[in-house]
């Protein structure tokens, strides 16, 4: 007997079968119907119950990632506000003690400029000549009463008039030769007034210098306040920086890249001859990591090099060091990292004769020996470029220690707030969820219902009868009381 006897009543009729099922499905339907509804209510309840609570714990997770981000992002900007203003602090004191600590020899020797040019000053001032004695004497000789035919006074007339000139023309040459000397002490005063007009220029250039400085340390205390404050405007700012910083130093990264991969092919090829072309490790050529660890290594010594010079802050125990100990650790790294950058000439040179071989093995099985003296013609020029590119790129990789700093400081920032970007779409998720839940089992329930909706309106005609006979009931009652 097959599955579909089973279910046959009436083997005759397969239509009259289904009836017959389905009349009995919806008769059980219709008397599981209370259970049934409570059943998918609680279901559907249960389940919003439980995504609220994961979207509620998601808004928790979230609002202690932001709050973590915020303290990072300000901790992180009050580092670097602190760090500038202790550099511009550093700068102030040099100034100070470069310019302004010679400020009393400046004053004497202003004061001596000063005195030397009141004096020449002094000894240039235009004396006014005495009035001559002989005027009187012509005012006396004036009003003596004339005689006719007495030539007395005209003599005397006479001989006053060529002492007069000879007076005057004496005047005039001691008037000239005053002039002179004058004239010398004002032209002596003018290299004083350069040196003095000289000093005071350096003193405006010092002032105006620690008054920009200074300017521009009110307007870092600001916004160092603002982040100690924890403002929104410090962190929009902060946060602004940090994004403008990740993607500037993962442009200077990539490009750090790009050098570290010519760098790789410059002393792959030689590198095989040291340590073998044919010996494998972990699936690649031994040559190839060994070029790789080479690399890595100066990146690394600049790394230390940075850090000794205070330049980057990656590893504080390297900052930590006495001025001693971190010389002694700058002469070291810088000596490592010039022996790995001649080695890496030296692998260049390497590289340019296993070209030359190959290239004067390919022309003496090819027989085309004028190849080889066309290209040997300017072969010293890429020689000295490879040298020079393997000398010069292991210096050039120490700098990746900058972009790296700021690159790893801003990453967290970015992290932090593609995190909380993410877990505000999850909790709009889990909440979404919940709310289809809860929705879709009001749905099943008049589903539910449309199953057994035959049963459901005889039941809803039986009440509409019963209560039809309940209000006339009272009405007719209500009637006979009034009577």
């Amino acid at each position: 007997m097959s599955l579909n006897d089973v279910f046959m009543i009436v083997p005759s009729s397969p239509a009259l079968s289904g009836v017959i099922w389905f009349t009995l499905l919806v008769i059980v339907l219709y008397m599981a119907r209370n259970h049934a509804h409570r059943g998918i209510l609680t279901l559907s309840e249960a389940i919003h119950n439980s995504f609220r609570l994961s979207a509620r714990s998601v808004r928790l997770l979230r609002d202690l990632l932001i709050k973590r981000n915020r303290d990072v992002l300000l901790a992180q900007g009050r580092e670097a506000t602190e760090r500038i203003i202790e550099r511009e602090f550093e700068r102030i004191d040099a100034t100070v003690r470069k310019d302004l600590s010679d400020y009393p020899a400046l004053h004497r020797h202003l004061n001596e400029e000063i005195t030397a040019i009141d004096e020449n000053f002094a000894g240039s001032t235009d004396v006014p000549p005495t009035p001559p004695a002989w005027v009187k004497a012509v005012e006396a000789v004036a009003k003596i009463p004339a005689s006719k035919g007495d030539p007395t006074v005209g003599n005397i007339l006479e001989d006053i008039h060529q002492s007069l000139v000879k007076s005057s023309t004496r005047a005039l040459e001691e008037y000239r030769k005053a002039s002179t000397k004058r004239h010398q002490l004002l032209q002596k005063m003018m290299p004083h007034w350069r040196n003095v007009l000289k000093a005071l220029q350096q003193v405006d250039k010092t002032v105006n210098s620690l008054l920009s400085r200074s300017v521009m340390i009110d307007r870092l205390m600001h916004d160092y306040e603002d982040i100690l404050k924890g403002t929104d405007k410090a962190q929009r700012m902060l946060s602004s920086s940090s994004m403008t910083q990740f993607f500037i130093s993962g442009f200077v990264l990539l490009i750090a890249v790009g050098g570290a991969f010519i760098n790789f092919n410059l002393i792959a090829r030689p590198m095989s001859e040291m340590v073998g072309g044919s010996a494998m490790m972990m699936g690649f050529k031994t040559s190839s990591i060994a070029a790789l660890v080479i690399i890595l290594v100066e990146i690394s010594l600049g790394l230390f090099l940075m850090e000794s010079l205070r330049i980057t802050r990656l590893f504080p125990v390297i900052g930590a060091l006495n001025d001693k100990m971190r010389i002694k650790m700058i002469w070291i790294t810088f000596i490592f990292l010039f022996a790995l950058a001649s080695v890496e000439a030296g692998l260049a040179y390497m590289r340019e004769i296993l070209m030359e071989d190959n290239q004067a093995t390919l022309a003496l099985l090819s027989d085309t020996g004028g190849v080889e003296v066309a290209k040997n013609s300017a072969l010293w020029i890429t020689t000295a470029a490879q040298m020079g590119l393997g000398f010069v790129l292991p210096f050039a990789l120490t700098f990746v220690a900058i972009p790296l700093e700021s690159f790893i400081h801003s990453m967290r920032t970015v992290l932090g707030v593609v995190a909380v970007a993410f877990l505000r779409a999850l909790e709009w998720l889990l909440r979404l969820i919940g709310n289809l839940s809860r929705s879709f089992g009001k749905i099943f329930v008049h589903v539910y219902d449309f199953l057994i909706f035959l049963p459901l309106g005889i039941e809803k005609l039986i009440h509409n009868k019963e209560g039809g006979k309940k209000t006339a009931d009272s009405s007719s009652s209500n009637v006979g009381g009034v009577a």
